[in-house]
């Protein structure tokens, strides 16, 4: 063995005979995470991949990992806001390129949304308590350009007079209003994560993939309904009347662990101008673009009236899943060299003060 002092860098030597030596065992120093890919892709649209996330690792690794694995260019993960730091403020925050990737890294259970990750967490804890998505947010539009209506096209619209009946019976609930409140950025955009859920009256059950749009703040409910439903489109089994979209079909609130719940109000001109919103982007975990996490609540009748009985996206698994699981399944096996390599490994041993 050898020992350095790291002051007056003197070393000593000593040579130990020994007819037996008892060598460590390398451990595995990964494990084995499955993630599901949100991409801005119609061809693979849920893509489950399987990774070898460290032990000791940190969320900003994992979310590089999954850019590499998703295959997302740089360009398409670079729409966040500009600066980092704790003196960003995401409010004021313009969208600027960033070397770093943005996805969105999210826990999504059955009921809804559980948490964001920050780049500064430590993975051991990453997708333990639901499943672990990872959102590719959709590119940037450029100033001035709107969003084309998510409801045109070739299908035809038809009238869904029990809307307003189903309403008259079940009115939402009272929310506060973005005009009783001083708000401000009513022209920037926000990135919104939305999760649909239907309600027995006791419990909330996921319908439907999650979503991630890019909308104005100054969006009004009624525009903001039709991109959600625009999104789902696909999966609607009746066709929505464009003039009753000014009917409220659904509860709109932030999923951000908070009591009371915040809902937004459908009477409100500028719903995503709500303060809440803005404490929301405030919170948002550090390393992906500044983002809110919205619950869409829909009643039992309204939603099989329009979706039937659809339940969660239907995920592709990739052929890494197996493989990863495959490789943590096995017991680990070394070399003789590497074991000898461990054993005589440099070690630094901190001096006592003074």
């Amino acid at each position: 063995s050898s020992l350095t002092c790291p002051h007056c860098l003197k070393q000593s030597n000593t040579f130990d005979p020994f007819l037996c030596i008892s060598l460590p065992i390398p451990l595995c120093q990964t494990r084995a995470l499955n993630v599901i890919l949100v991409l801005q892709c119609e061809r693979r649209r849920f893509l489950r991949v399987g990774l070898a996330v460290p032990l000791l690792g940190t969320v900003a690794e994992l979310r590089e990992m999954v850019a590499r694995e998703g295959h997302i260019p740089p360009e398409q993960v670079m729409g966040g806001m500009g600066g980092t730091g704790k003196g960003r403020d995401p409010l004021r925050a313009t969208e600027v390129p960033s070397a770093v990737p943005q996805v969105i890294l999210a826990e999504v259970s059955p009921q809804g949304f559980l948490r964001s990750l920050g780049d500064s967490e430590e993975l051991g804890a990453a997708g333990e308590g639901a499943p672990l998505y990872a959102f590719q947010p959709p590119p940037a539009r450029r100033p001035g350009t709107a969003n084309p209506s998510p409801l045109a096209g070739d299908w035809g619209l038809h009238s869904l007079d029990w809307l307003g009946e189903a309403r008259a019976q079940h009115p939402l609930p009272s929310a506060a209003r973005s005009s009783d409140c001083l708000h401000r950025g009513a022209s920037s955009r926000v990135l919104l994560l939305l999760c649909n859920a239907v309600s027995d009256g006791h419990r909330l059950a996921r319908f439907g993939p999650p979503l991630v749009l890019r909308e104005e703040r100054g969006i009004s409910w009624e525009q903001l309904q039709q991109n959600i439903l625009g999104q789902l489109r696909a999966l609607l089994r009746a066709e929505v009347w464009a003039q009753g979209m000014g009917v409220p079909l659904f509860r709109i609130r932030l999923a951000e662990g908070m009591e009371p719940c915040t809902y937004l109000s459908p009477q409100d001109p500028h719903p995503l101008c709500h303060p809440a919103i803005d404490r929301a982007l405030q919170l948002s975990g550090s390393g992906g673009p500044p983002h809110v996490r919205l619950m869409a609540e829909w009643d039992l009748n309204t939603k099989e009236r329009l979706f039937g009985s659809v339940q969660e996206e239907a995920v592709e698994d990739a052929e890494s899943v197996g493989l990863q699981q495959q490789a943590h399944r096995q017991q680990p096996s070394c070399t003789l060299d590497e074991c000898f390599q461990l054993y005589t490994k440099e070690e630094q041993v901190r001096g006592t003060p003074g």
